[in-house]
């Protein structure tokens, strides 16, 4: 998985895939087109540099977006300690196709580089399923999953923090703005009095 933010904004600093695919949803739609939908792919670290994406158009969104719906709601599920609902037979089935498989074939320099056989629709989806049932059935990293505090963010993460205290998403994001507000409303009081 590869850290920070894409150049169409998207964010991938949760510490998994399918948290990375959970996050696209706000603030606002992040996968609303097919080249938001190739640049999330790539960054969020499920093809190698390079991999060519033409195939990606508009009818793999649908597909993605759905997958992302599922995850939330089992997201929110295991953040508010309630049931699953079937959310999590959806995710179960689309992880049972098999994911894209690395193969090494030579490059145009010759040497050798990774490419991807099999990564179609189904492939790729298995694989961001497939993160989530390894999280979902990890008892100590659902121990660390948390929503961000910040003043209405949506994103969710894992807090590898040390002592797990972490409250925001981003401490230059969520966290800052948090900072600045406190600031100006201790600014405002000061005045006042």
């Amino acid at each position: 998985m590869a850290a920070g933010v894409g150049s169409y904004g998207l964010w991938f600093e949760s510490g998994r895939v399918c948290l990375d695919l959970v996050n696209t949803a706000g603030p606002g739609e992040q996968l609303g087109e097919a080249p938001r939908l190739r640049e999330w792919l790539a960054g969020a670290g499920l093809v190698p540099p390079g991999t060519p994406l033409e195939r990606v158009g508009y009818d793999w969104l649908p597909a993605f977006r759905a997958l992302r719906g599922d995850l939330a709601e089992l997201v929110a599920a295991h953040l508010r300690g309630g049931p699953a609902g079937e959310a999590l037979e959806r995710v179960n089935a689309l992880a049972l196709a098999a994911p894209p498989v690395p193969c090494a074939v030579r490059g145009a320099g010759g040497g050798l580089v990774r490419e991807l056989r099999g990564a179609g629709r189904a492939a790729m989806l298995a694989a961001v399923a497939r993160d989530a049932v390894e999280l979902l059935t990890d008892p100590e990293a659902l121990a660390l999953l948390r929503a961000c505090d910040g003043d209405g963010c949506t994103r969710v993460y894992l807090d590898t923090s040390r002592g797990h205290r972490r409250r925001w998403c981003s401490s230059g994001l969520c966290g800052n703005r948090e900072r600045v507000a406190r600031h100006r409303r201790r600014t405002l009081a000061a005045g006042s009095a």
